[in-house]
């Protein structure tokens, strides 16, 4: 299909036709959207292929769920107890208890400019481990370099305001 043919849709809207075909078995291909679960997938750049569930999940999959509010959601599984415990990659807190039965698919390909890569990759795996173990440290990070734009910022005011 042309893109330039391509309508862009809200998976709500089209999440009747997914779920038959999920449903008989079939696999889907979409662009998630957000931010959520960024540095991997890109909103309007990246896509997943999702399929069927077969059993329980497990640490590290990628679940597509519904939430209690109807709304639809892509995220990590990092943890499975009694539910699945699920937390975008680009999200530090707080995580979701996920039901079971909330689950709609798994994905199980991602396209990264439209390179298909699947879940069973070394590379992939590898990522996921240390993207994981990493979220405490990148969260220190990110809120040390929120404090030093901070500074800057009110340091170039200061300046500004002198110079005036």
């Amino acid at each position: 299909m042309d893109s330039s043919n391509s309508k862009e849709l809200s998976l709500e809207t089209v999440m009747p036709l997914i779920e038959e075909r999920l449903s008989s078995g079939q696999s889907v291909k979409f662009s998630p959207k957000g931010v959520s679960m960024m540095p991997m997938l890109r909103q309007g750049v990246d896509s997943v292929l999702v399929s069927p569930v077969k059993g329980v999940l497990k640490k590290y999959d990628i679940a597509l769920y519904r939430r209690d509010d109807g709304k639809y959601i892509l995220h990590r599984i990092v943890k499975v107890e009694k539910n699945y415990i699920c937390i975008g990659d680009n999200q530090y807190f707080p995580k979701e208890t996920v039901k079971f039965e909330q689950v709609i698919a798994v994905v199980t390909l991602f396209f990264r400019k439209n390179k298909q890569h699947s879940v069973d990759e070394f590379s992939y795996k590898l990522y996921c481990r240390l993207w994981n173990i990493s979220r405490f440290p990148r969260w220190i990070l990110k809120r040390i370099n929120n404090r030093l734009k901070r500074m800057i910022l009110r340091k170039s005011e200061g300046r500004a305001k002198w110079k005036r």
